[in-house]
């Protein structure tokens, strides 16, 4: 059983204008104790055909994670994504934008209720047969991951699934 669950993940004000900051509110378990911290990544894919366009936002280190005698190398283990589109408020900006964007005018609008997930099998404790990565699995609609999402060889049921 992997020792972290992402029970669910919230994306708090949205639609906002373009510039406010980016809130999620991230759910997870760790059901053994953990001998480094977890590291979460919210990052802006800016072509999906390519990871050149990739932009770390914002990237933050949340440890110690309860004390523990399990050990693991660190890996995307999940990956959440969200379809984000821009878009000027007022119509005639809409239908006439400027050459040059005017940000103070632009909101941010992010298709919360449609988060593409993708999981990564890693070895949290020792060498296993490879697993299959599982893609692109729909939310339930309270926003949270179904449980569907962690059946992958070696996961509980009671696992659910964050780039």
């Amino acid at each position: 059983m992997a020792p972290v669950s992402v029970l669910g993940v919230s994306l708090l004000e949205n639609p906002s204008p373009f510039g406010h900051p980016l809130r999620f509110q991230v759910q997870f378990e760790c059901g053994e104790a953990l001998p480094q911290d977890l590291e979460w990544k919210i990052i802006y894919v800016g072509s999906a055909e390519s990871e050149e366009y990739d932009q770390v936002l914002e990237s933050v280190l949340v440890g110690p994670v309860p004390a523990g005698r399990h050990m693991f190398l660190f890996e995307e283990f999940i990956r959440i994504g969200y379809y984000v589109n821009n878009e000027y408020i007022d119509p005639e900006l809409r239908e006439n934008p400027p050459l040059n964007p005017d940000f103070s005018q632009l909101q941010r609008n992010i298709l919360a209720s449609n988060p593409r997930v993708t999981r990564f099998h890693i070895n949290w404790d020792g060498p296993r047969d490879q697993m299959d990565n599982i893609e692109n699995v729909d939310p339930e609609p309270d926003g949270f991951l179904s449980p569907s999402c962690a059946y992958i060889k070696g996961l509980a049921p009671s696992e659910s699934p964050a780039r």
